[in-house]
């Protein structure tokens, strides 16, 4: 499984691309293998305040649910439509058109680097 080295990620398995003030974000192969295929997805509304850490949505595929993390402070400034609209993407291509949301950044979270979390999901 690649882990792209330019971004940075959580122990709950989001990815973060930082680009300024605006960070987007997504989830790792690994969660969505885990989950199975994506069939719906609830995702931050635009505007919203959200605190790293805190659950800002869900994922639900075939086989389970699970939770979105919010992998840094901020606002919610846009939320991928064409995820909404085909959550298989997020399967499909999850470090590319398969990003769920963006932030403008008032605080990161503990975010760890890709050697970090390609040794989290070898455990």
């Amino acid at each position: 499984m690649s882990i792209p080295t330019e971004l940075q990620y959580t122990s709950e398995h989001e990815w973060v691309r930082v680009e300024g003030d605006i960070a987007v974000v997504g989830i790792t192969q690994y969660a969505a293998d885990a989950l199975g295929d994506i069939v719906y997805l609830d995702l931050p509304a635009v505007g919203k305040t959200i605190s790293s850490g805190a659950v800002v949505g869900e994922a639900e595929s075939t086989k389970s649910v699970g939770e979105l993390f919010a992998p840094v402070s901020g606002e919610v400034v846009e939320a991928n439509k064409a995820v909404s609209d085909s959550p298989e993407l997020v399967n499909s291509d999850p470090y590319g058109a398969g990003w769920l949301f963006s932030v403008r950044v008032s605080s990161l979270g503990d975010l760890i680097s890709a050697d970090a979390y390609a040794a989290l999901i070898a455990e």
